[in-house]
């Protein structure tokens, strides 16, 4: 960019002008103007700037204007007139070859002005020939050349790049739909393949603007025109379909118009804050039960899913839309059931007989899906927009006795069920079978936990679950072992429908369970069983998180809960299914073998006779495994002593050759020395840190160990104390690098195990220093008013230790605080499970007095309560002030 010094007055008046311009829309959309009108003013607003600017620019160059020879095009977002604040202005310069020579000073002259004058250009030289050639080379620029418009310059030379570049993709039109269509589920896959992510690209994501922009490219390269107004003419995009995106456009254009103004600069992630800001700028109302925010995303999500549809549809039937197709589809369709439905090449649907028949008939619907599987043939738009329809309009349809066999046959089986579930749900026919799923329609989940919608997570949770059937884990054997999996099916769909109503959602989602059995007609011992499934479904990750599953109490305690191996295996699978449907990764190996311990010593418990050691037979094949692989020598007593030892948690959490190599590690360790591991897992993008001593080589070691991982710039996402044969101890922490977003290099982990050896062999008194972590303080803040900090105590659990459970917002040193604290208590640490979960950590330590004592004395207990949330509220004040 030029100086100020430097520019030129066209320039510096086009400056003003744009910043006037710019304030002035702002307070226009504040007062309220319609998304498409304020984006048509700041279109015209960049339109006089770039003129001026071009103008002046060829009276420079000596020439006139208008009969330059070339022509100025805009093209992209700002050739079809829907630019944002702070959008790019794309330009093309587009010249007849023989004033090659002439156009480049002027497009030389046009970057530097055009950029000195506060525009975000991209900016092309183009003759007609190499945007056709370009065009159709690559789908991004053929979809920006779609979307072109004429500044100023030659009117013929812009008709006949028109005329050329038009005629060819209506040419080429099949190739094109298919390149633009398959960039567009590339982008998806990128940015989530579902509407109902809770932190949405309004741009990119699933049923965002982008899906309105793929109409339009499609009805260019198929029908010659990209404005759906004229598509709808053309008869190719159904009234409904258009009512949909232009109310879509509107809505999208006006939220993107005040991101961008409130941001100052181009925004389009519909992140947490800003969703609570828009629902307040835009004046929804909230109550006991749901939250403004959660009604203004719930909009959100009816028009992205409404527009998801829409332009999936545009794009099957501007594939298959042609006379010669309509002739074959007409002569090779056939009618099936009665004359109710025709199947043919491409799709399946309703007979006229059929539509005047489906209205309210769950039955004819659910068969209708049935052929749809059956014949791999997607459901024809007008069959599928009646049924719709005919569903929103109605409050209940009578589900017949065949309706409900059709649908819990259907619930019953693998194969797409989540598919299926999901074209139910997206028809508005699942929440007549299952009631209390309209109240979850597009129901967010306002945390950071959960990556989806309630209603998205429940289906997904189904898909997951059958997705279990080829595992060859005990979750997989598990699932497979299920004579009858529609109760699982239909707990997992129930399991979280409790949510947004002011009581605990289990509680409430046990009474959907009890209401749906009723409503399927299904018998009294299975809506028992999933009115029991629906209301413990969090028991197990809690057992198995928070509690030590070497205390037999535990495992009795559960198995009388439980009652039986069948709900067991319903409820173990439940659970895992629950969690690998929340996001990616959440569902890691640590949590699931804790998941897994848990099912299984809970099925010794419960199965007696032959089934009753099968847990125990499963840890000594795995000692066993260690056995063999243990090397050669004299002091084979001390090898078999750590190995008949070694922790449940350990054996199961640990590769056999990870754990002959710690162990050789360990084996050879003075009573002053310190051994360290890393490894770094690209499926969960964390590091994991292993450091192995002997008890008494430093006192505190735990709360030493995360002073120097918290000080180092990692957040501590899960902490496990494993106590050995002959005083040795073994703690594990994974921990998620906040400076890199990849692997971390081997320097990086070098430093940080330099650093925990050190921090035992030369233990210090004073505190570390911890790294600021730049996070957004209005975030943090909003989350702790809803997650009050707790202190808890259990002396039931276990026999020999207190339980300690903390739950707090997580915060930088808050878990080496809390460390710290037990230690200056006087409390010896024996286990601690250290889990990030919703918007908290909870931290569960079982401890002992100096003498190896449970802590009984209730004064006692006052002041270590009274010491930890001491220490919990000197982070919250340090992270205030920071």
């Amino acid at each position: 960019m030029s100086t100020g010094l430097r520019l030129r007055p066209a320039v510096l008046a086009a400056r003003e002008e744009l910043a006037e311009g710019r304030e002035k829309l702002r307070k226009q959309h504040q007062r309220g103007s319609p998304g498409v009108q304020l984006c048509a003013r700041l279109t015209d607003l960049f339109d006089g700037v770039v003129l001026k600017i071009y103008r002046a620019a060829v009276e420079d160059l000596e020439g006139d204007p208008t009969e330059f020879g070339t022509v100025l095009v805009a093209h992209g977002g700002y050739g079809r007139r829907d630019v944002a604040p702070f959008s790019d202005v794309d330009l093309m310069l587009l010249y007849p070859p023989a004033l090659k020579e002439q156009s480049r000073p002027l497009a030389q002259r046009l970057v530097q002005d055009l950029g000195d004058a506060g525009l975000d250009l991209g900016f092309s030289v183009r003759t007609i020939r190499e945007c056709c050639l370009m065009g159709f080379r690559d789908i991004t620029i053929f979809t920006t050349l779609a979307e072109s418009r004429l500044l100023i310059g030659s009117a013929s030379l812009y008709t006949r790049f028109v005329s050329q570049f038009r005629g060819r993709a209506l040419r080429k039109s099949r190739m094109l739909i298919t390149r633009i269509d398959e960039s567009r589920r590339q982008e998806r896959r990128s940015y989530g393949d579902t509407v109902y992510l809770q932190k949405p690209n309004i741009k990119r994501s699933n049923g965002g603007l982008r899906d309105l922009q793929t109409v339009r490219w499609i009805g260019f390269a198929r029908y010659g025109d990209p404005e759906p107004e004229s598509l709808f003419q053309q008869g190719v995009l159904t009234r409904e379909d258009f009512s949909v995106l232009r109310d879509a456009r509107e809505f999208l254009l006006r939220l993107r118009n005040e991101m961008h103004f409130f941001a100052g600069r181009a925004q389009d992630v519909l992140d947490r804050d800003e969703q609570v800001r828009l629902a307040e700028r835009l004046h929804y109302e909230g109550d006991r039960a749901v939250r403004p925010v959660e009604r203004f995303m719930r909009d959100y999500f009816e028009h992205t899913s409404a527009v998801r549809y829409a332009a999936n549809h545009f794009v099957a039937s501007a594939l298959t839309r042609s006379t010669a197709l309509a002739a074959v589809h007409s002569l090779l369709s056939r009618s099936v059931d009665d004359g109710c439905f025709r199947h043919g090449p491409f799709q399946v649907g309703a007979t006229r007989l059929g539509h005047s028949k489906l209205p309210g008939n769950l039955n004819l619907v659910l068969r209708l899906l049935e052929l749809s599987n059956l014949f791999a043939k997607r459901i024809d738009h007008n069959t599928w927009q009646a049924i719709r329809a005919d569903m929103m309009a109605r409050d209940a349809v009578e589900l017949t006795p065949q309706a409900t066999e059709r649908f819990l046959s259907l619930i019953s089986r693998l194969g797409p069920l989540g598919d299926n579930l999901r074209r139910l749900h997206e028809l508005r026919v699942l929440e007549k079978l299952v009631p209390p799923l309209a109240h979850a329609r597009n129901r967010v989940q306002f945390n950071d936990y959960h990556k989806y919608t309630v209603d998205e997570h429940s289906i997904r949770a189904v898909e997951c679950a059958t997705e279990f059937a080829s595992d060859s884990h005990p979750l997989g054997d598990a699932y497979r072992g299920l004579k009858e999996k529609r109760t699982l099916h239909l707990a997992l769909l129930l399991h979280d429908l409790g949510k947004g109503y002011p009581d605990d959602h289990s509680v409430v989602g046990a009474r959907f369970a009890r209401e749906t059995g009723g409503h399927l007609g299904l018998p009294e011992d299975e809506t028992e069983t999933l009115e029991f499934l629906v209301l413990t479904h969090l028991r197990m990750s809690h057992l198995a998180q928070q509690k030590d599953l070497n205390e037999e109490k535990v495992i009795v305690d559960f198995a009388v809960e439980v009652g039986s191996v069948e709900r067991l295996q319903m409820l173990f699978v439940l659970t895992c299914a629950d969690l690998a449907a929340v996001g990616p990764g959440v569902l890691n190996n640590w949590k699931r073998d804790l998941i897994t311990e848990l099912y299984l010593r809970t099925r010794a418990q419960l199965a007696g006779g032959p089934d009753a050691p099968q847990f125990a037979q499963s840890l000594e094949a795995r000692r066993e495994e260690l056995r063999e692989m243990l090397p050669t020598t004299d002091e084979k007593p001390w090898w078999y002593e750590q190995v008949a030892g070694l922790p449940a948690g350990y054996l199961l959490s640990s590769q056999p050759g990870r754990m002959v190599e710690e162990l050789t590690a360990l084996h050879r360790l003075s009573p002053r020395e310190v051994a360290t591991w890393s490894s770094y897992d690209s499926q969960t993008e964390t590091v994991q840190f292993t450091v192995g001593a002997q008890v008494g080589i430093a006192p505190g070691i735990f709360h030493r160990l995360t002073g120097v991982l918290t000080s180092c710039g990692v957040r501590i996402l899960r902490a496990e104390i494993h106590t050995l044969a002959n005083h040795l101890v073994v703690d594990r922490f994974d921990v998620r690098e906040q400076e890199y977003q990849l692997e971390p290099p081997a320097e990086r982990l070098r430093e940080i195990e330099e650093k925990l050896q050190r921090a035992l062999t030369h233990p210090t008194d004073q505190p570390p220093v911890f790294r600021r972590i730049w996070q957004d303080r209005k975030a943090a803040n909003r989350a702790i008013a809803h997650l009050p900090t707790q202190v808890r105590f259990d002396n039931s659990t276990s026999e020999h230790h207190t339980l300690v459970t903390v739950f707090a917002y997580d915060r930088n040193g808050l878990l080496y605080a809390i460390s710290r604290a037990l230690y200056e208590a006087a409390l010896s640490v024996s286990v601690a499970k250290i889990g990030t979960y919703l918007d908290q950590v909870v931290d569960v330590f079982l401890v002992t007095n100096r003498a190896g004592k449970k802590i009984t004395d209730p004064e006692q207990l006052q002041n270590i309560q009274t010491t930890l949330f001491a220490a919990i509220e000197a982070v919250e004040k340090q992270a205030g002030a920071e």
